[in-house]
């Protein structure tokens, strides 16, 4: 199964993509789609939206993984990543990619084991299970990839459910 975990923004929106069969794990890809700042917002919703979708067109992810808004401070930011949130989720329903949500305890409990981790930590089990050499950068394609790792532990206790 390809995943591909998307943190969302609007000036870095991180992916990572993996390949997995429920037990173990391959790193495909991971980066960030970028848009610069001072360009007009929708624009910037443009670049995103062509960005996701270039990357299911070229990856053709079996599922993708999203994360949640969580904003307690500025509410101005949090309008803006959720218009891009949107724009990505259209981009996936458009690349007919089913997408989930996850939220940052979620991710934090299926990567870690603790809901309560350190970003730090989730970054080192990341690696870990991932098996790379060196920290993921930007921190944002480090999320993403946390969040596709996240889907594949949630997409397999499902799968055994339904056995």
């Amino acid at each position: 199964m390809i995943i591909l975990g998307i943190d969302p923004g609007y000036a870095t929106i991180g992916y990572g993509i993996i390949n997995t069969d429920g037990t173990h794990f391959q790193t495909i890809s991971y980066g960030a789609v970028t848009t610069p700042p001072n360009t007009p917002f929708e624009n910037r919703l443009e670049m995103i939206y062509d960005g996701i979708c270039q990357l299911c067109q070229k990856y053709k992810p079996d599922a993708a993984a999203v994360e949640e808004l969580f904003f307690n401070t500025n509410i101005t930011t949090a309008i803006a990543v959720g218009h891009s949130r949107g724009v990505i989720m259209l981009a996936l329903k458009k690349s007919r990619v089913d997408f989930y949500e996850y939220t940052p305890l979620q991710v934090k409990q299926s990567v870690v084991g603790y809901g309560r981790a350190e970003k730090r930590q989730v970054m080192l089990m990341t690696q870990t299970i991932l098996g790379l050499k060196k920290m993921p950068h930007p921190d944002d394609a480090a999320d993403a990839l946390a969040l596709a790792i996240c889907h594949a532990h949630c997409a397999k206790s499902k799968l055994l459910e339904l056995m």
